[in-house]
């Protein structure tokens, strides 16, 4: 990421923004394209470490059995870098978690899209596993059966950490990244592709992808992520509910 600022008076060059220089004292103002190569080389490095993060958990996956220790490594690998990246623009997310001043139908709203997305999403991925698989059975809660109280867990993997480090992965330091680049509109759309491009499956791309957008206009509209961490939340709670619920009815029904 080397962005050739230079010191007007000594000439020396530095590796990112600084606002005086080392050497000589003297003011350095980072011009509007220096900013903006800035946020062009970190978008890139962030696609490209997410992208190779993503490659080696679908592999480690597939070679790897089920484990706790496992399940912590990845998730405390994502946090450090997802927390690594918006040290670079710490400030600028900060105020992102602002409660904002919202009327009252807004955050009813905040509940309710949650509720309506999952229904959605449950009922569609079932259809597109049977349609191009024969079989609708996946379940994110069953994924931690081999965890003692497997419930918690799956809550906790799936309803609470994703919301909160994905949020600020994508909506927060590359959702910023890209506002200095790119028009808002193309901000929206770039990181709800991202988002979903880096799950890793095809299906989940069909239905991640608009998510991710609405995720994003929330975000450029009201300049907080608590809307998205909210409705992030309530989403992946209610898939992981009703997932427990067809478990449980299955376990009767075999009885």
């Amino acid at each position: 990421m080397h962005t050739n600022i230079e010191c007007k008076q000594c000439h020396k060059q530095f590796v990112k923004a600084v606002n005086f220089c080392g050497f000589c004292g003297a003011s350095i103002q980072s011009t509007k394209v220096e900013k903006r190569n800035i946020a062009l080389n970190l978008v890139i490095v962030f696609f490209i470490t997410f992208l190779l993060f993503a490659l080696a958990v679908y592999l480690i996956n597939e070679r790897l059995e089920s484990s706790l220790v496992k399940e912590l490594v990845i998730e405390l690998a994502f946090a450090s870098l997802v927390i690594g990246f918006s040290l670079f623009d710490w400030k600028a997310i900060l105020k992102t978690y602002k409660v904002p001043k919202l009327s009252g139908n807004i955050w009813a709203w905040t509940f309710i899209i949650p509720i309506l997305s999952s229904i959605v999403v449950y009922y569609f991925v079932n259809a597109m596993n049977t349609i191009l698989f024969g079989d609708s059975d996946y379940s994110y809660f069953e994924s931690y059966l081999y965890l003692d109280n497997p419930l918690p867990w799956a809550i906790f993997f799936v309803a609470i950490l994703p919301p909160i480090f994905e949020e600020l992965a994508f909506r927060g330091f590359l959702f910023n990244q890209l506002q200095k680049i790119v028009s808002e509109r193309m901000t929206i759309v770039g990181t709800a592709f991202l988002f979903a491009l880096v799950h890793f499956s095809l299906i989940s791309f069909l239905w991640i992808f608009p998510f991710g957008l609405l995720l994003g206009y929330l975000r450029s509209k009201y300049k907080t992520l608590w809307l998205g961490i909210i409705i992030h939340f309530i989403h992946n709670l209610i898939i992981i509910l009703w997932d427990y619920y067809d478990y449980q009815n299955l376990i009767h029904f075999l009885e």
